[in-house]
């Protein structure tokens, strides 16, 4: 049994606000190839379909224009893919018992009421059975229902709803299973804090939507999205595909690749298959003569290390990087008598005021809020 796992295209999103269409277009492209090329019995895309929860009319006709070019290459392919927390759940389970006797399964929604049970897609080789089970983000809100609540009556973690969750499946381990999921998967000790997250993912306050991988090890294969760096968690058998582009500065460099799993009796054979970009994403740091060196028409995130370049610092790095999506000034560190004479004197940092007067801004605004100071103080 050979399929592909891939997750998080995030169809329809900007790179920083930059149009990314046609750099979406040209991987979704690359896909479809390497289906033709390997023919796999299956492909499976563990959520975030789309980047909003109400797409563009771009972003479904993108959508629609790649599942069709994967069924017309490969016909009796089965195509499997789960909301994640970007998508619209009703929007994904749209004719989904329609598009399941065409091999094309989209299950938006988790089990609701006790009557239902995850979404089963049950393949054969000549090992026997593959059993896929399917179940979109889920937050313990939701399937309340299903898997009730703590002794006290309280809502339960996300930790013991995947666990209850799993265990009304009654799955039978002396076959074959792959199980398909969008959330937050921990090694076991492993604490969240430190693992790396990129800057295009929602994170939620306090990671309390950490569940413990060892609720998989049971299974297969565990094909997981959510996580847009590609990663082992704990096992080869359970991983993150990451996103198939990087989706912000913080991914530059990475290898992005299709998760190619071959299932074996009780072996799995995994092959990353590479896909390249229509464009680099780059980081470019120096001094403003050593970065101008280095013009391109790539993706570029430029952080400049010098002083008094002049007032036409913008013009020039926009003519050299025509895909220019920041610049950012990386301040030497004052000297300590410096920082000692702010302290006596009591000078504000302007940075610091605007935060408290904002009341603790996220990430992203606070990154505007650099851009804009720095402006201002004409730093850049």
């Amino acid at each position: 049994m050979k399929f592909f796992h891939l997750s998080d295209l995030h169809i329809g999103i900007r790179l920083l606000n930059r149009e990314f269409r046609r750099d979406q277009e040209y991987i979704l492209e690359q896909i479809v190839r390497a289906a033709e090329t390997e023919r796999p019995d299956a492909l499976v895309i563990a959520g975030d379909v789309y980047d909003k929860a109400v797409p563009s009319a771009e972003a479904v006709e993108m959508f629609s224009r790649f599942v069709a070019d994967l069924t017309s290459v490969l016909p009796e392919m089965t195509i499997m893919m789960i909301s994640g927390n970007h998508d619209s759940p009703p929007r994904i389970d749209c004719f989904r018992s329609v598009l399941a006797r065409q091999h094309v399964h989209l299950v938006g929604m988790p089990p609701r009421t006790k009557e239902e049970y995850m979404e089963k897609v049950i393949l054969q080789d000549r090992y026997g059975n593959v059993n896929f089970y399917l179940l979109p983000f889920v937050r313990p809100s939701m399937v309340r229902a299903v898997v009730g609540t703590d002794p006290e009556g309280n809502t339960l973690s996300y930790q013991d709803t995947l666990r209850r969750l799993l265990e009304r499946e009654k799955i039978n381990f002396r076959e074959r299973n792959v199980f398909v999921s969008h959330q937050f998967y921990l090694p076991g000790a492993a604490n969240a804090e430190d693992m790396e997250r990129m800057d295009s993912e929602i994170r939620t306050i306090g990671n309390i939507d950490r569940i413990d991988a060892e609720l998989l090890k049971p299974f297969s294969y565990a094909a997981l999205g959510h996580i847009h760096k590609p990663m082992q968690v704990g096992s080869g058998k359970i991983r993150y595909c990451g996103t198939p582009l990087a989706y912000s500065v913080s991914e530059a460099g990475q290898q992005k690749g299709i998760v190619m799993v071959e299932m074996e009796a009780t072996e799995n054979r995994i092959t990353v298959l590479p896909l390249e970009p229509f464009r680099p994403l780059r980081i470019i740091k120096g001094e403003l003569t050593e970065v101008l060196e280095q013009a391109c028409e790539d993706y570029a995130s430029v952080i400049l290390t010098g002083q008094g370049e002049g007032i036409d610092v913008q013009d020039r790095l926009r003519a050299a990087f025509p895909y220019l999506l920041e610049i950012r000034r990386e301040e030497p560190r004052p000297a300590v008598r410096d920082q000692e004479s702010a302290i006596r004197t009591g000078a504000p940092d302007p940075f610091a005021l605007c935060c408290t007067f904002l009341q603790n801004p996220d990430e992203e605004e606070q990154e505007i809020l650099r851009d804009v100071i720095n402006t201002v103080l004409g730093r850049v």
